[in-house]
């Protein structure tokens, strides 16, 4: 995606590799608002969650795998997995083998390609909506993600957040490593209300 098209969506074209040498959930939070957009496919981040090294549910707590090697590279890589043998997830590689799992996105460009990649109904709500919807297969696991396929564009204003624990886990489930947009219509599920 072109620096201007990204403007004429009221968006700053940036190349966020600072924001990916930090901690998960430090990154988790910082891409909330954030844009993202694969081959010109994509929208606002609007859900992540985050995981650690030594976090038991995530895919580096045992150490390095031919599975999970991303993990251990350079922060702001890809990290691609199929989830359940059935679903690709899009991960960030944070610092330390941390990585942030993008849970869901509000459809800004695209909106076409992302109907036939998924059929109707919810585009990018939910890890493995957002992953077809943008075209995310295991061809992209590793890649830089501050060059293309891949553009971004910065949030405008520090959003409006909600926190809360992770979900569809069975390890550290009390861990409040997930992050969304507060009342987006584009979460993967709501967050408890207090």
């Amino acid at each position: 995606m072109r620096p201007d098209h990204l403007r004429a969506l009221g968006l700053t074209p940036q190349s966020p590799a600072v924001v990916f040498d930090t901690d998960a959930p430090a990154l988790a939070l910082g891409l909330i608002g954030a844009s993202l957009f694969v081959d010109g496919v994509g929208g606002m981040i609007v859900e992540t969650e985050a995981y650690m090294r030594d976090d038991p549910a995530s895919h580096s707590f045992r150490g390095p795998t031919i599975r999970n090697a991303a993990m251990f590279g350079p922060p702001g890589h890809a990290y691609v997995y199929r989830s359940y043998g059935l679903h690709w997830c899009l991960n960030i590689v944070a610092a330390d083998g941390g990585a942030v799992l993008l849970r869901a996105l509000a459809p800004l460009e695209g909106l076409d390609v992302m109907a036939l990649r998924r059929g109707k109904g919810l585009l990018c709500a939910g890890p493995g909506r957002l992953a077809q919807a943008l075209g995310i297969d295991m061809s992209h696991n590793g890649l830089d993600m501050r060059r293309s396929p891949f553009c971004w564009g910065d949030r405008s204003e520090l959003p409006d957040f909600v926190q809360g624990t992770r979900i569809g886990i069975s390890k550290a489930r009390d861990r409040p490593w997930r992050f969304g947009l507060r009342r987006s219509p584009h979460l993967s599920r709501p967050f408890p209300t207090s």
